[in-house]
């Protein structure tokens, strides 16, 4: 599992739209790279916010729906959600590039959120040997415990950064 969520925050952290660019177009707008490593730190904490609690959210339904019912609705939330992003994705014309940390930390978990970080650590999780000994031990469905999704919202999000840091930084 913790193999899955590393490649996963790889994965995120090669992507352009999920801030890396925002921490290059800082850093030059200041003219220090420093500002780059800084603006990682609110991205950071925004995606691992919105991952978070899309996985506690799972951990708590999973004590009152079965299984099968959050592993076919999250699965049909992502399709829905890539569906949408297809057919009518817009970049919003409202933002501006001269931001805090607050205002990153806040447009980083809103475009985490919008792109499904969270629900793509989901299946993991509920597809995971935890679950699974869980379900086994206690009879009854359950998700991923609380403390393995705070270990894979950890490691996606240290992965992610690594990606996106080494990448901003390059660039």
């Amino acid at each position: 599992m913790l193999w899955l969520m590393v490649l996963l925050g790889a994965y995120h952290g090669i992507n352009p739209g999920m801030g890396w660019l925002f921490a290059v177009a800082l850093g030059m707008q200041e003219q220090d790279g420093r500002a780059v490593a800084r603006a990682l730190v609110p991205i950071a904490v925004g995606h691992s916010v919105a991952i978070g609690g899309v996985v506690l959210a799972a951990a708590l339904l999973g004590f009152a729906l079965p299984l099968m019912a959050i592993r076919y609705s999250v699965a049909a939330l992502l399709v829905g959600l890539g569906i949408y992003s297809l057919v009518g994705h817009r970049h919003p014309r409202w933002v501006r590039m001269q931001v805090g940390f607050r205002d990153l930390t806040v447009w980083s978990f809103l475009m985490a959120s919008a792109h499904g970080a969270g629900l793509m650590v989901v299946p993991v999780l509920l597809g995971s040997s935890t679950v699974e000994a869980a379900e086994q031990v206690a009879g009854h469905h359950a998700a991923a415990s609380p403390l393995a999704g705070l270990l894979a919202t950890l490691v996606h999000t240290t992965a992610y950064l690594a990606v996106a840091g080494i990448l901003a930084w390059v660039v």
